[in-house]
């Protein structure tokens, strides 16, 4: 027993402690370090990939390494452009104007009406915008957009930000008699339940909109671009008003004509008699209207 622990029949087979490597493992003073895969108490010390690198060598070569570059480049781009068919030429100008193209989706309807949605490609890890209005028919572009952001949240997508140009049911954002829904309330409650972490909406009916939702809300304005428009044409302030539709609209109405050089400014009465019936209470402004330019 004493001739098996002897030092001199141990040291052969544990001496690879005193051999090169040995030179590789010295002792700093933030700890110890490893010039053989330059990494510092299990944290990289320098990167892999150096003139030092450790990497295998059916990896060095250009040739084997050329795809995990082209690989890299194109999973770079983590932003990605989706449109449903509420209005794919939005969604393929926004995408051009943003230099990107968007991305594969598979939209069909099958013979009882349903929505099936798939990507055609991988969204994980991406930030993804939906390009989707809400317009008519406004019940099944809901439900097609709900659908789209469900199936992104359900592919690992980092960030969904549904896009929605034009915001069905932003009308009833209130109760005007008894016993009504606030329909636009429980939209913004379905949106934010089906995945999405932004919604982005131009020009809603009123800004209470933006409150009833749990999640970011980006509220784009057209005056701008409208304004730039109007700017570039020939258009006098002598002979130019801005109207507004309802008493609703006045404050709109108002910023326009007073960006277009404090434009005079109309109300026109109008006054409900039902759903889609409205009626103008006063044909006095038809008058004053007949030789001005109207917006």
């Amino acid at each position: 027993m004493s001739s098996l622990l002897h030092s001199s029949q141990l040291t052969p087979s544990l001496n690879f402690f005193t051999s090169e490597p040995r030179s590789r493992i010295t002792a700093s003073q933030n700890g110890v370090r490893c010039n053989l895969l330059k990494y510092e108490n299990g944290k990289p010390r320098i990167p892999i990939l150096s003139s030092e690198q450790t990497t295998p060598s059916f990896l060095t070569s250009k040739s084997n390494t050329a795809h995990l570059e082209n690989a890299l480049i194109k999973n770079d781009t983590r932003l990605r452009i989706f449109s449903g068919t509420a209005n794919p030429a939005l969604s393929q100008e926004i995408a051009c104007y943003m230099g990107l193209e968007l991305g594969r989706i598979k939209i069909k309807r099958f013979a009882d009406g349903e929505i099936y949605v798939q990507l055609q490609e991988s969204v994980r890890g991406c930030d993804v915008y939906l390009v989707q209005p809400t317009c008519p028919p406004a019940n099944e572009n809901l439900m097609e957009l709900l659908i789209m952001i469900d199936a992104c949240r359900r592919a690992s997508a980092k960030n969904i930000t549904a896009v929605i140009p034009y915001f069905g049911y932003a009308r009833a954002d209130r109760k005007t008699q008894g016993r009504e829904s606030i329909a636009a309330k429980l939209v913004a409650n379905l949106i934010t339940e089906a995945g999405a972490n932004r919604v982005l909406a131009c020009d809603l009916h009123s800004g209470q909109s933006m409150g009833y939702f749990d999640i970011p809300v980006d509220h784009v304005y057209g005056q701008p671009v409208i304004l730039d428009y109007l700017a570039s044409k020939t258009i006098y302030s002598d002979d130019l008003v801005v109207v507004s539709p309802d008493v609703g609209g006045v404050a709109r109405a108002r910023a326009f004509a007073k960006k277009l050089s404090d434009a005079p400014l109309a109300i026109v009465d109008k006054r409900r008699h039902g759903h889609n019936v409205a009626e103008v209470g006063s044909t006095e402004i038809e008058i004053y209207f007949v030789s001005c330019r109207c917006i």
